[in-house]
């Protein structure tokens, strides 16, 4: 069991910047690539940014790529969401979450392959 808490959501002006954070609690940290999705009013849940256990490899979402960056500490059980020059369109709930990486799930991008999920936390972007 891998229980996942995101924080540092909130209202911010178009261009601005936010670091979301991802807490986690249970087994060990470093057994998990992680992940982070959003979703908006109305629409489905979408990928946004991967990283592998070790933080050696990251993978982002087009809408993102060059604006977010996704980084992990394992000595503090928590992976970050780095979010530089948002746009309205980057409004959402977020979601980070959990993949075993002894276990083949799924590619990285498809919500099914995660088997861990947090709340959520909410990111308005104001234009």
């Amino acid at each position: 069991q891998v229980q996942l808490a995101e924080s540092g959501g909130g209202l911010v002006q178009a261009g601005g910047s936010l670091r979301l954070s991802c807490a986690a609690a249970g087994r060990t940290f470093s057994d998990w690539h992680m992940g982070w999705f959003r979703q908006a009013p109305g629409k489905e849940r979408e990928f946004v940014a991967h990283i592998i256990w070790n933080g050696g490899s990251t993978y982002y979402a087009d809408s993102v790529k060059g604006r977010f960056t996704i980084s992990r500490d394992n000595a503090k059980n928590t992976v970050y969401l780095q979010m530089n020059s948002l746009k309205p369109e980057d409004t959402a709930v977020y979601y980070c979450a959990a993949r075993n990486r002894f276990k083949y799930s799924g590619y990285y991008y498809y919500t099914s392959a995660y088997e861990y999920w947090g709340q959520g936390t909410q990111v308005t972007v104001s234009s």
